[in-house]
């Protein structure tokens, strides 16, 4: 039915799915599928958490929306909670990941001018190839992906392509009107990249030295997903600004949320930014419910534990129709041999195993099942594409 009156920005794979709980979904003929994509890392704690799902219903019953024109008993203790898991002073919550992107843009540059003294309309934000940050206009104008970017300008300025873990490129970018380096951690869309070891530290220890802010979109990477509550954390190293989503949902509720310290947050003021649904208290209750899952540790030391037998099992793939692997906890970028099968075909015929991934870029599927796995589904997922890799 879907395709007499849905508009086609999306291309699913052939499954028509009712139910889903945990790891697991079934479609509407009965049929059951390991979730290996986990709405991009929407759902990092499978579908339906019990604990995510209570906190929504007993909010339901209480109070889902005032707008921010006056105080709900939900937002105070929802940013708290998530400022103390960042180790950040303010929290800024909205809905979308694109809209947090936004958000964080915004702030970099009002910071550049009240604080850093960049003449006003003259702020450069620097970004990386590769990029991926969401759908918005201001955003696809920074993008080099020709699908995502074509028929949309014109573009907003102001922004600077680099190599993604060049940091040579990245230094000689720098000028005295740049604000902010906007960069993805791990890059998600592009197949899991990941930059060389030390690039990281080296973004960090350049923008300190050149009084520029250091934002990572998290949106992806975070929460988890990478093996540790952000994937910056990998490194050690902590950015100005943090740009979080998809999994701030508990995959029930689009929320999303920046958060940095009080030297960059405040310069908002009332009436300078809103968001009608940003920060409701049905989004707090379940944002608040989802960083109470991350301050145990629990599904960051799953996400490791697990990952490393999943990266073991890709990487024994290599040659076997596999021409590359690039794995931080539990996901992975893998590479198919296009000698063999596209990245679509791939995920095709996985779907027919019973395993649900998806394709980017040509001949790259990501792996992304959510943290509530265990030994057994991790083998499943490794099973089922050694059979197609076979076949």
């Amino acid at each position: 039915m879907e395709h007499e009156w849905v508009a086609s920005n999306y291309g699913p794979l052939p499954v028509v799915i009712a139910h889903g709980e945990g790891a697991w979904v079934t479609d509407v003929e009965g049929r059951r599928y390991l979730d290996a994509l986990a709405g991009y890392s929407a759902l990092n704690f499978g579908h339906r958490h019990p604990a995510l799902v209570a906190a929504a219903r007993a909010q339901l019953e209480r109070l889902t929306l005032t707008s921010r024109a006056f105080h709900s008993d939900r937002l105070g203790v929802f940013c708290r909670d998530l400022a103390t898991l960042a180790g950040k002073d303010l929290v800024l919550p909205m809905n979308t990941g694109a809209e947090a992107v936004e958000t964080a843009i915004k702030a970099a540059r009002r910071w550049g001018y009240e604080v850093k003294g960049v003449p006003d309309g003259r702020a450069r934000i620097i970004v990386m190839r590769g990029n991926f940050h969401g759908r918005t206009t201001t955003i696809v104008g920074f993008s080099d992906d020709p699908l995502a970017r074509e028929h949309y300008g014109p573009y907003t300025p102001g922004f600077d392509l680099v190599p993604f873990g060049d940091i040579a490129a990245l230094e000689a970018a720098v000028t005295d009107e740049t604000v902010a380096v906007l960069l993805e951690p791990i890059q998600g869309e592009a197949g899991v990249i990941i930059p060389p070891n030390g690039w990281l530290r080296d973004v960090r220890e350049l923008t300190r030295r050149r009084n520029v802010l250091m934002v990572a979109d998290e949106i992806q990477s975070g929460l988890g997903r990478a093996g540790a509550t952000f994937a910056c954390d990998l490194e050690g190293v902590v950015p100005d600004v943090y740009v979080l989503g998809k999994a701030l949902g508990g995959g029930i509720l689009p929320v999303s949320a920046v958060v940095a310290d009080r030297d960059v947050l405040g310069v908002f003021t009332p009436g300078s930014h809103g968001s009608t649904f940003g920060g409701n208290p049905l989004a707090a209750a379940v944002g608040q419910a989802v960083v109470g899952l991350l301050a145990t540790g629990e599904y960051q030391e799953r996400a490791r534990t697990l990952g490393v037998a999943l990266h073991a099992g890709l990487e024994a793939l290599l040659g076997h129709g596999v021409a590359a692997v690039r794995c931080r906890g539990l996901w992975a970028g893998v590479d198919i041999d296009p000698r063999m099968m596209s990245g679509r075909e791939a995920s095709y015929r996985l779907l027919e195993q019973g395993v649900l991934v998806k394709d980017t870029h040509g001949s790259t599927i990501r792996l992304a099942p959510p943290l509530v796995v265990g030994e057994a589904e991790v083998d499943i997922v490794l099973e089922a594409l050694s059979t197609v890799l076979r076949h």
